[in-house]
């Protein structure tokens, strides 16, 4: 049985191509999906890319959760669908209310590009199991709104119930608590700012080591079936 992963575009979406690349490199299907169809193609999880959805005009991420797919991705999630967001991505999944939290502008108001290492803090979600807790990540981080920031009742309930899963080992854009990567409290959705669909193979990128995130949704997917 062979997974599949969809993707989904929304005007300005630029990550499209590589998240449904390193699906493919991780084994699944991936299956384009369109922001203006309600409609998830029957796909076993959910890739919400990085980019800039509807120009960003409003607030990043604050237009595309009305998109009609996402309304589809936020029944689905509630039924245990993995769905992942990476950097625009994530902030479209805390617009939904999918995950806690804002992404903020930048200490310092820098756009930020540039390699940089992760720690994993937690490898019980559907997206990080193929990890040891601490081990380091080398991904590139490409954001100019990428400072997470939640209450502190919010960050001690995510702290408390492990929900943490990705820590910046150099703290560049200011992130409350060096948070990159947050799960839901079920552990099927994950999102992080970095973008580890472009450290898939060592030859294009600084490293491999984004490859498990998708292997872990794999893993994930056939488990369950």
């Amino acid at each position: 049985m062979s997974a599949r992963v969809g993707v989904i575009t929304f005007p300005g979406t630029l990550d499209d191509i590589d998240a449904a690349r390193a699906a493919r490199l991780a084994g699944a299907e991936p299956v384009s999906l369109w922001h203006a169809d309600a409609d998830l193609k029957g796909v076993d999880a959910v890739i919400v890319p990085g980019g800039f959805s509807y120009g960003d005009y409003l607030r990043a991420g604050a237009i595309a959760r009305f998109a009609p797919v996402m309304a589809e991705v936020v029944e689905a999630a509630k039924g245990g669908m993995p769905v992942l967001g990476i950097c625009n991505g994530f902030q479209v999944l805390c617009e939904t209310g999918l995950l806690p939290g804002a992404l903020t502008r930048n200490v310092g108001l820098h756009f930020l590009c540039r390699d940089i290492w992760l720690r994993v803090d937690g490898t019980n979600s559907a997206w990080t199991s193929r990890y040891d807790p601490g081990a380091e990540i080398l991904v590139p981080l490409k954001s100019g709104e990428g400072r997470y920031v939640a209450s502190d009742e919010v960050l001690d309930e995510l702290e408390g119930e492990g929900r943490v899963v990705f820590r910046y080992v150099d703290n560049l854009n200011g992130s409350q608590r060096d948070i990159a990567g947050i799960s839901s409290a079920n552990g099927r959705v994950v999102g992080l700012m970095p973008h580890p669909e472009h450290a898939t193979e060592a030859l294009t990128g600084p490293s491999d080591d984004g490859l498990g995130i998708f292997l872990s949704a794999l893993d994930s997917v056939l488990t369950a079936s």
